[in-house]
């Protein structure tokens, strides 16, 4: 299935979460901090008032609540407006 955000929306495969221990505990996928930076996977064509700054490929970092989690076909990824993002790595 092919994801196209409307307007100013952005689709975003978060980076995976860093492996943690602690003195030989594992710590479970639910108490993972959840990762801030993500790659850009597709975009809306923005709205008449905001331009699209950011393009398929960028890798970003975002906020911690930012977007809402979707999941197609067991993959998880982030919807977002692109004002939730902060800013663009280069």
């Amino acid at each position: 299935m092919k994801i196209k955000p409307l307007a100013d929306r952005v689709l975003i495969n978060p980076c995976a979460a860093e492996e943690v221990t602690v003195s030989g505990i594992i710590i479970p996928d639910s108490a993972k901090e959840k990762p801030l930076k993500g790659t850009v996977l597709a975009t809306g064509n923005g709205t008449k008032d905001e331009e699209m700054v950011v393009k398929e490929g960028d890798t970003v970092l975002y906020g911690k609540y930012a977007g809402t989690e979707i999941e197609v076909e067991g993959n998880k990824y982030l919807i977002m407006r692109q004002s939730d993002i902060l800013a663009v790595c280069e």
